[in-house]
């Protein structure tokens, strides 16, 4: 049995931030009924291929893959606009590699709702793939964007993949999350081929208020409210 499915299940399962609710995904986006948007971080869209490039030649099937989870959850949503807070192409130059029946879905995807793509660290460079490049956005005094930083007003961001550890009965699970001290919200990265971080580990340290945190840990098919309690290292 997934351990996670061991944690009574809540459909309550929303983020409360900055007076607005929020709505996590099992794929790890994250639904803003009031805008009708999705927000999504960290695609990482053609990671493989840069791989391939540096001689470590991997399938390169995650870029479909993630746009294809991407398609369901827009129609699923409903969203009308949709905000990639960073990190969308694991390179500035996956842009050009994309692969013919990808790029064909992505133009598809874009051309469907209002899309905003934010720069990140690993794609600084504003495209040419449709929709709107921006630095950063804010919205209904929340400022979205890829890296988050300590301080006082809201921030959503992306770029620490985080995750969460839980004991559940002398056992132990690990699974991306979705976390959120009131201030500031984290979202886990998308796309297929990411890694993730703790979010007891260092480098949440100094930006999370670990007194107030909301852990939302996503599991196949349903989203799960974690208890602070529960959280360990590993």
């Amino acid at each position: 049995m997934n351990q996670v499915s061991e944690i009574t299940a809540d459909a309550q399962a929303v983020l409360h931030f900055a007076g607005q609710v929020f709505e996590p995904l099992p794929s790890g986006a994250v639904f803003w009924p009031a805008r009708n948007t999705l927000l999504v971080a960290d695609l990482h869209l053609e990671k493989m291929s840069s791989f391939a490039r540096g001689g470590h030649f991997l399938p390169p099937y995650d870029t479909g893959m993630t746009l294809q989870r991407l398609e369901a959850d827009l129609t699923v949503s409903g969203a009308a606009s949709l905000i990639a807070l960073g990190d969308s192409f694991h390179r500035d130059d996956g842009v050009f590699t994309l692969q013919q029946q990808d790029r064909a879905l992505l133009d598809c995807l874009v051309s469907g709702v209002d899309w905003i793509w934010l720069s990140g660290n690993h794609d600084p460079t504003p495209h040419a793939l449709g929709g709107v490049c921006a630095p950063f956005e804010l919205l209904d005094g929340i400022r979205l964007t890829h890296e988050p930083e300590a301080g006082d007003d809201p921030m959503i961001a992306g770029h620490l993949h985080p995750s969460a550890r839980v004991s559940i009965n002398g056992r132990s699970k690990r699974s991306a999350c979705c976390v959120s001290d009131g201030r500031l919200m984290i979202l886990p990265a998308y796309g297929s081929s990411t890694g993730n971080l703790n979010i007891l580990g260092v480098p949440f340290h100094g930006l999370l208020d670990y007194g107030r945190l909301q852990v939302r840990m996503l599991g196949r098919n349903r989203v799960y409210p974690i208890s602070e309690k529960r959280l360990c290292l590993g």
